[in-house]
Formats: structure tokens, sequence, C-alpha cells
């Protein structure tokens, strides 16, 4: 009889959940989900406008692809250096995780590098937000892009530099991993803007 009395009460705390996934890796995806529904409408409007532009420069004259593909290739690598460095928090390897994240940071930051000498040179052969189409859709997708890429940037300073300010542990692995989706998330984009902006105008 006291355990009928009982089972209302313990059901009305009971944790009912649809996911076995952490509350905080649950809210990465549903800002990741929204944040590809805004990539979407950007690439998409960049893609309505292709070609439309009135004067130039043209995207076939001033797209330089060797250069940006060298680029791409430093962001993915970045990708990889994040799994070494979750891996290592997970083993609770924390030189090797500092050695990892210090990588994506410098890796990141070289491709912030290519992008600010890219946009400066385009605006040097004078191709700016206001001057066409394309320049305006080309700025605002690829311009959006960078700042996610220097967000993640320092999001992952700061995890270097706690691990200096406090001990870390395995027990941290949640939130470098949930950093790593949101850097993983920042590098796919990055391969659709690439194929749609650059390899797919020279098709």
């Amino acid at each position: 009889m006291s355990t009928l009395s009982h089972t209302p009460a313990a059901a009305e705390h009971a944790e009912h959940r649809s996911t076995s996934l952490s509350d905080r890796k649950l809210l990465m995806w549903i800002f990741l989900a929204s944040d590809c529904m805004f990539f979407a409408a950007l690439i998409g409007t960049y893609l309505v406008y292709k070609g439309r532009s009135l004067v130039g420069p043209y995207p076939t004259e001033i797209l330089d692809i060797p250069l940006t593909t060298i680029s791409t290739f430093v962001l993915l690598m970045s990708s990889f250096l994040m799994v070494l460095a979750l891996h290592a928090i997970r083993l609770g390897d924390i030189p090797k995780f500092r050695l990892w994240t210090l990588g994506v940071c410098l890796f990141g930051s070289i491709f912030l590098g290519f992008q600010v000498y890219e946009f400066s040179h385009f605006v040097h052969e004078g191709l700016t937000l206001q001057r066409n189409l394309f320049g305006t859709t080309f700025f605002t997708l690829t311009g959006t892009h960078g700042i996610h890429v220097s967000v993640g940037v320092l999001w992952l300073l700061s995890l270097l530099i706690t691990s200096y300010v406090r001990p870390m542990s395995a027990k941290d692995a949640l939130g470098v991993e949930i950093a790593g989706l949101y850097w993983h998330f920042v590098d796919i984009v990055w391969i659709v803007i690439f194929t749609a902006v650059y390899l797919v105008e020279f098709i």
C-alpha cells in the first residue's frame, strides 16, 4: 500500500527525456540547425543573383581558386586537429589537448588571414559591397562565415586558457565536444560555400 502511495510522487519527479543527449549538447544541435537554415538562405540568395551583375568585376575575373583551395585545405585540417584535441581531453591528456587545440586556433587564424587578404585584394580590384550584386552577396556570405570562424577561434582559445587557469580533466570533455561540434559545422558550411561560390563558377 505504501509503495502505491509513493508511486505518483516518484513519477512526478522522474525525468522524462526523449533523447539521451545532455541539455548543453541538445541546445548546441538546435542552434546549429537554425544556423544551417540561416546559411542556406545566404547561399540561396547568392545563387539566385548569380550572373545578374550589370557591372564588373565578375566572379571569373577575380576569384582565385588555387589560393582558396589552400585556405580550404587548412580549414579542413583544423577539423582533424579538433578530433585529436577531443580524444586527448577524453583520455585526460592535457598537454596534448593544449597542443591540438592550439593547432586548431592557429589553422583557423591562418584561414582568416587568407580571407582578409582575399577581401583586401578584391576591394583593390574594385569589388565592394556596393559595386554589384556579386559583391553584395559574396561579401555577405563569406563575411558571415568568417565571423563564425572568428567566434570558434576565440571559443577554443578560451578553453586553452582555461586549461592553464584551473585543472582540467576528462570531466571537461563535454565542453570540448560542444565546441568541436560548432567547429566541424563551420568547416562543413565552408565546403558548401567553396563549392557553390568558387568551384561551380568555373564549371
